[in-house]
């Protein structure tokens, strides 16, 4: 166990600092304060940072710290904060760490015993979670989908009993085989598409997939968010005991595993995960 006070006897520590997701003006008067006390700001794109920071006044001495140096940025900022820098972490947009690097910053940091503390600020699946009409009591944040299209489907198929709102980000340049793979796997769900969150072209597109797969996607621009409706179906209840007499029967007959576990998937409706853990004990 351990027990770590952020601000105690002024020990180090790493802020991560949230920035605007879209409109400038949302950056917070805390985060311009801590930003303006720091003697380096580490960022994901520098050239972006300097242009946040200029806004505002700012000039600090910038490092690179992004997803392909994460691992020796990270080493360097902890030993800078060890021997007394006081330093601050930002990505893009949005929360570090959250489909931005930030995480093994923090992992390391605190396996060093050094602490760190975030600044609040925007993050664009909570704007989109909030404003799509769809339930915000539970939710399920995925992120970015592969762009390899069987790893996509797989993990889609994964999720397709979640009875929690599920979250995507996606791009422009995805967005329509995005769109036409979750109405292949989950049918006629509501979804919301949220883009350009926070700017003056900010919009909510809401429907049911087979609406949405009719869409103009041209005029689709930004990055966005998916909101996609959870399963309000009852729960498969089909034992795993069941799943694996399925399985047995279907190997017998001269199946591979693999061809067993297919038609297991399609005949019980069950997640494809499911059933090759199950084929994984019986072996």
């Amino acid at each position: 166990m351990n027990r770590n006070k952020s601000f105690e006897n002024n020990k180090p520590l790493i802020y991560l600092v949230a920035t605007p997701i879209g409109n400038l003006s949302e950056i917070t008067k805390r985060a311009l304060d801590i930003l303006q006390d720091m003697d380096l700001i580490a960022a994901e794109d520098t050239r972006n940072t300097f242009s946040l920071l200029s806004q505002y006044g700012i000039k600090k001495e910038l490092f690179s710290l992004r997803e392909h140096n994460e691992n020796e940025a990270s080493e360097h900022l902890i030993k800078l904060v060890k021997s007394g820098k006081k330093v601050a972490y930002v990505s893009d947009a949005g929360y570090p760490g959250i489909s931005d690097p930030g995480y093994l910053l923090v992992k390391k940091a605190r396996e060093e015993g050094v602490g760190v503390s975030t600044v609040s600020g925007s993050c664009a699946f909570i704007n989109a979670l909030v404003a799509s009409g769809l339930p915000t009591n539970h939710f399920y944040f995925y992120g970015f989908l592969s762009k390899k299209g069987n790893e996509a489907k797989k993990a889609l198929e994964d999720l397709r009993e979640r009875q929690e709102t599920i979250l995507f980000y996606e791009s422009p340049h995805h967005i329509e085989e995005t769109i036409k793979l979750l109405y292949s796997i989950f049918d006629n769900r509501h979804c919301v598409i949220a883009r350009e969150l926070t700017k003056i072209n900010e919009e909510y597109i809401s429907g049911t997939l087979s609406e949405l797969v009719n869409l103009d996607f041209k005029t689709i621009k930004g990055e966005m968010v998916i909101v996609l409706e959870g399963n309000t179906q009852p729960i498969n209840q089909i034992s795993d005991d069941k799943i694996i007499e399925k399985l047995r029967f279907y190997m017998s007959l001269g199946a591979s595993e693999k061809a067993a576990i297919l038609i297991a998937v399609e005949e019980l409706k069950v997640p494809k995960n499911r059933v090759y853990k199950l084929a994984q004990d019986i072996k």
